[in-house]
C-alpha cells in the first residue's frame, strides 16, 4: 500500500493527505515473523547497490510499527528497492538478535530497526556492519557506536513547544492551565514540562500554569486526577497531558461532564485513542509524530548510506523523496521534524 505524502522540507507532513492507512495488511506480502530469502538474488533492487532493506520493529502486530514500516515500504517501492519486515512477536531486550543474525547471513543491504534495548543488540548489529550491512535505527535508538544513523522522531524542545502552542491557541492565550503528566520521575515527561514552563514564562504572560499532577500512566488514576483538577481550580481553562494514557483518560472524563467544550484539552495521543473525542467536540487538537513519515525517512536514509551518498558524518545531506532534503546532525542523528497535529480535518486519515 502506498501513501500520498505531501512534501515539506526537513519536517513533518502537514496535511491530511499524508496518509491513507488501514493498519491491517499494511506490510508487504513478503513480511513474516521469520526472515525469508527475499534479500538475495534478484532482490538487490537494481544496479550495483544492494537495496534490499529490512525493517525490524520492536515487535510485530503493533499498530504503530505497522504504520511506520508501511511508510518505509512506500519509500522503498519508490526508489526500486526490496522491502521486508521481520521481527519477534513479543518485545524483549534481546528478542531481535536472531533476526539481525539471519539478515546478516542473507546479505541484506540495510537493516532499519527500532531497538528494544540500547545495548543488547549491539554485538549483532556491529557484526552486520562488519559484513557491509548499513544499520539505521528509528523511533528507539541503540548506543551510537552500534549503528550508522538514528532517525529521531522529534526533539524534546519541539514536543514541548507544540503543546504550548496548541493550548495557547485553544484558550485565546490567557487563563489558567494545568498539566496532567505520567509519573513524577518520568525523565522525558519532566524534560518536556520544564521546557513548557520556560515557554509559558517567556512567551505567554497571560497564561498561568497553576499545577502539575501525576496520573502514573494509569487510566483510572489519570481520570480521577482530571476530576480533582477541575474541582480545585474552578477557573481552569485548559489541561495539557503529555502522555497517551493521560490525555485519553482526561478526554473520557470531560466528554460526559459539564466541562465539555468549556475546558480545552491537548497533549500527546494517538488517533485511535482520541478519534471519538475529536469527533464529539471534547478535544480540538492534539499532537504526535507521524510514524509513516518516520519509516519513510528511515528507508531513504538507508538508501543514501547503501549508495554511498552519505556516511553518517555530521553535515551530510541527502534527499528523502517527497519529504525533501535532510542533514545529518551530531551523533549521526537525523531529525524528522516537529510533531504532527491531529484534528477533525485529518484524524480520519489515520489508523494507529
Amino acid at each position: 500500500m502506498k501513501f500520498p505524502i505531501t512534501k515539506t522540507r526537513g519536517g513533518i507532513v502537514a496535511v491530511a493527505a499524508a496518509l491513507a492507512l488501514a493498519v491491517a495488511g499494511c506490510s508487504s506480502d513478503s513480511s513474516s515473523d521469520e526472515s525469508s530469502d527475499g534479500a538475495s538474488g534478484d532482490a538487490m533492487g537494481g544496479g550495483d547497490a544492494n537495496l534490499a532493506i529490512t525493517f525490524l520493529p520492536k515487535n510485530l502486530g503493533n499498530a504503530y510499527f505497522d504504520t511506520s514500516d508501511a511508510g518505509g515500504e512506500t519509500a522503498i517501492m519508490e526508489f526500486g528497492g526490496t522491502y521486508e519486515e521481520v521481527g519477534p512477536a513479543e518485545a524483549g531486550p534481546d528478542a531481535q538478535v536472531s533476526y539481525i543474525n539471519t539478515l546478516t547471513q542473507q546479505g541484506v543491504g540495510g537493516i532499519v530497526v527500532s531497538a528494544n534495548d540500547p545495548a543488547a543488540i549491539c554485538d549483532a548489529l556491529n557484526e552486520a556492519r562488519d559484513n557491509g550491512v548499513k544499520v539505521v535505527t528509528f523511533d528507539s535508538d541503540t548506543n551510537p557506536e552500534c549503528r550508522d544513523l538514528f532517525i529521531n522522531q522529534a526533539t524534546a524542545d519541539g514536543i514541548a513547544q507544540v503543546q504550548v502552542d496548541m493550548i495557547a491557541e485553544q484558550i485565546g492565550d490567557e487563563g489558567q492551565v494545568a498539566i496532567l503528566s505520567a509519573s513524577a520521575n518520568a525523565t522525558n515527561q519532566n524534560a518536556w514540562i520544564a521546557t513548557m514552563e520556560e515557554i509559558f514564562a517567556a512567551d505567554h504572560p497571560n497564561i498561568e500554569l497553576v499545577d502539575t499532577v501525576y496520573g502514573d500512566d494509569d487510566d483510572q488514576t489519570s481520570f480521577d486526577k482530571t476530576a480533582a483538577l477541575l474541582q480545585t481550580y474552578p477557573d481552569l481553562k485548559g489541561i495539557i497531558s503529555p502522555t497517551t494514557v493521560g490525555i485519553s483518560a482526561a478526554a473520557r472524563y470531560l466528554s460526559t461532564s459539564d466541562y465539555k467544550g468549556e475546558v480545552a484539552l491537548t497533549g500527546l495521543g494517538t488517533p485511535n485513542q482520541m478519534r471519538e473525542y475529536v469527533e464529539d467536540g471534547t478535544v480540538t487538537e492534539f499532537a504526535l509524530w507521524n510514524p509513516a513519515d518516520l519509516g519513510y525517512l528511515a528507508a531513504y536514509a538507508a538508501k543514501a548510506l547503501i549508495e554511498g551518498e552519505i556516511t553518517g558524518a555530521e553535515g551530510d545531506t541527502f534527499e528523502a523523496g517527497d519529504l525533501g532534503s535532510y542533514e545529518v546532525g551530531a551523533d549521526a542523528t537525523v531529525l524528522l521534524g516537529d510533531p504532527y497535529r491531529f484534528n477533525a480535518d485529518n484524524i480520519g486519515d489515520f489508523d494507529f
